[in-house]
């Protein structure tokens, strides 16, 4: 089958549902505050508990990805992303979810062939990056202070 760009350009368009930005955009922004709303509700809790700082965030975080796994093992996740787009994928929540739903897709074919090796099909590129990250700023950081 031997199509032109144009041809092509125009069945994709033909078959492509309309967006609808004015009512997605807005849904993806009241959802997205929403999960961080409650990320600052955690937090303020947490601190108002007498845990400083630094160590609330990190409770928030793990409680926000518990949440998230939570709710995807659940199929609710699904059904806020459904709604809210982009707005699910932005927070921590949406990376717990990228981890779990594979995880939980491929789950019958086995712990290690299945869950295992498919679990970071989708946050796998991003969690090897912030590694990468993280190892080369912290080279450049610790020359830096070598040489201060």
């Amino acid at each position: 089958m031997d199509i032109s760009k144009k041809e092509y350009e125009q069945t994709a368009k033909k078959h492509a549902g309309s967006s609808k930005m004015y009512i997605t955009v807005p849904k993806a922004f009241l959802i997205g505050g929403l999960i961080c709303c409650i990320g600052e509700g955690l937090l303020n809790m947490y601190q108002y508990f007498g845990i400083e700082f630094d160590e609330a965030s990190a409770y928030t975080s793990i409680t926000l990805v518990f949440l998230s796994a939570l709710l995807t093992g659940l199929g609710l996740y699904e059904r806020i992303a459904k709604h809210g787009g982009a707005g699910t994928l932005v927070p921590i929540t949406g990376f717990a979810n990228a981890v779990v739903s594979p995880a939980l897709e491929f789950k019958t074919e086995g712990y290690v062939l299945g869950t295992g090796a498919k679990m970071f099909i989708i946050a796998g590129p991003v969690i090897v990056y912030g590694i990468t990250a993280a190892f080369i700023y912290g080279i450049i950081y610790y020359i830096y202070g070598l040489c201060a």
